[in-house]
């Protein structure tokens, strides 16, 4: 299969997912997401394959979705007429998606660099084991001024204080804090990262993947009987409210990008949190 903004291979039993638009700091665009979810199940096909690792080529894992590719959906990914108003395709297509990964009967190991940002960090959270790089920039910045997350993930990441506090403020985390607070598994010195996961991926990867698929199956059917399945489809009314014209203010951000352009829109969200030390312990 030819892929456009992804890599795809395999080998000792790993299959290798690769974002691949260095360019655009491998932002989602629908080509991208769409090449992603078939590679995962090419890979879930696959009786060569124990693990999946996904990571992002250049030095930045994943800056969020490409707005600038959803500019004009052509009828929505359903009907436009009747269901883009209030069904919120969007946050529903985005996390169909990545359910793909919780659903998956293989393990999927994320590798994270430079920057996992919004949209990424709602592919990164869904991931079932996590590494990233002492410095990489975690964050959801988007609470500040557009809209609550597609993919409600924050409450299942760390405990409720840090989710609070994550979601509320936007805030950007290193690596290293995330793996301090549990959100990931690891974090490692940056020009060590891609040889401590390649010893990582490699072990896992010697057990059996039937076994692999019994124990994810086992500990995914546990955070279901708690919630998290009802929880992630129930952010969708949320992401809804918080984007559409029922909010009042919602649009500000926007409003502000078509007259002064992206640059200002961010730093007129982001601008207030430029000097908090969101790292200390």
């Amino acid at each position: 299969m030819d892929y456009q903004e992804i890599l795809y291979s395999v080998a000792d039993r790993v299959a290798r997912v690769t974002l691949n638009v260095p360019a655009k700091r491998n932002a989602l665009s629908p080509t991208m997401r769409s090449e992603f979810v078939a590679a995962l199940r090419r890979a879930e096909r696959d009786d060569d394959v124990s693990v999946i690792l996904v990571e992002g080529a250049g030095p930045v894992f994943c800056s969020g979705y490409d707005l600038s590719s959803y500019a004009v959906p052509e009828g929505g990914f359903i009907s436009e007429k009747l269901f883009d108003r209030w069904s919120d395709q969007f946050a529903r297509h985005a996390i169909k998606d990545w359910m793909t990964i919780w659903e998956l009967m293989k393990p999927v190991v994320a590798k994270v660099q430079g920057g996992c940002l919004a949209g990424g960090l709602e592919l990164m959270s869904l991931c079932d084991i996590v590494f990233v790089a002492d410095n990489a920039k975690i964050g959801y910045t988007p609470t500040r001024g557009m809209s609550s997350p597609d993919t409600a993930f924050f409450p299942w990441v760390t405990t409720m204080a840090r989710a609070k506090y994550l979601q509320l403020t936007g805030a950007i985390i290193s690596g290293r804090q995330a793996a301090d607070w549990g959100w990931v598994v690891k974090s490692f010195a940056p020009d060590q990262l891609d040889a401590e996961v390649e010893k990582e991926v490699a072990a896992l990867a010697t057990i059996p993947a039937d076994l692999l698929a019994v124990n994810k199956g086992a500990l995914n059917e546990a955070f279901d009987l708690m919630g998290f399945r009802n929880a992630i489809k129930a952010g969708v009314h949320w992401h809804m409210v918080s984007g559409a014209r029922v909010r009042p203010n919602a649009g500000l951000f926007q409003k502000v990008a078509a007259e002064k352009g992206i640059k200002e829109a961010i730093a007129w969200r982001d601008g207030a949190f430029k000097d908090i030390d969101y790292n200390g312990k």
